[in-house]
C-alpha cells in the first residue's frame, strides 16, 4: 500500500505545468500558460466567490427581488393583511345571516315543533328539589 507523504503533497502543489493551445492546421502556438495546482485552485475559488457575490448583489439591489416568492413591499403586505381582516369579518357576518335565515325557515315552515311542557310540577310538602 502506498504511503501518504505530506511533504510530497506540498511539493506537488507548487509544481508548475504548461498549458499550450495550438492551431491544429499550422501548429502555431496561440496561447501558452504556466499553471500550478495552487494557482488553478485559487483562480476557481476566487471566481466562485465573485460569482456568488455578484448574484447576491444583483438580487438584493435590483427589482429582481420582487420576483422572489414571499418577498414584497411593505405596502403590499399591509394591504394583504387588511384584505384578510375584511374577508374574515365578511365570512363571519354571512355565517350569522345564514343562521338567522335557517331559524326563520324553521319557524315559518314547521312552526315550533318542540312544545314546551307548561304544566307545573307539584311536589309533596316536606321534599325539596335540588334541580
Amino acid at each position: 500500500m502506498a504511503k501518504f507523504d505530506i511533504n510530497n503533497t506540498f511539493k506537488r502543489r507548487s509544481n508548475t505545468y504548461r498549458l499550450v493551445i495550438t492551431n491544429d492546421d499550422t501548429y502555431d502556438e496561440i496561447l501558452a500558460l504556466r499553471l500550478s495546482r495552487k494557482s488553478v485552485y485559487l483562480t476557481f475559488s476566487i471566481s466562485f466567490i465573485l460569482l456568488v457575490g455578484l448574484t447576491i448583489a444583483l438580487i438584493a439591489f435590483t427589482p429582481l427581488k420582487y420576483y422572489i416568492p414571499g418577498y414584497g413591499t411593505k405596502e403590499s403586505r399591509t394591504a394583504l393583511q387588511l384584505l384578510k381582516i375584511r374577508t374574515d369579518s365578511l365570512e363571519q357576518s354571512i355565517h350569522y345571516k345564514e343562521q338567522y335565515l335557517e331559524g326563520l325557515k324553521k319557524v315559518l315552515s314547521d312552526g315550533n315543533s318542540n312544545q314546551l311542557d307548561t304544566i307545573p310540577l307539584q311536589l309533596p310538602e316536606g321534599q325539596t328539589s335540588y334541580d
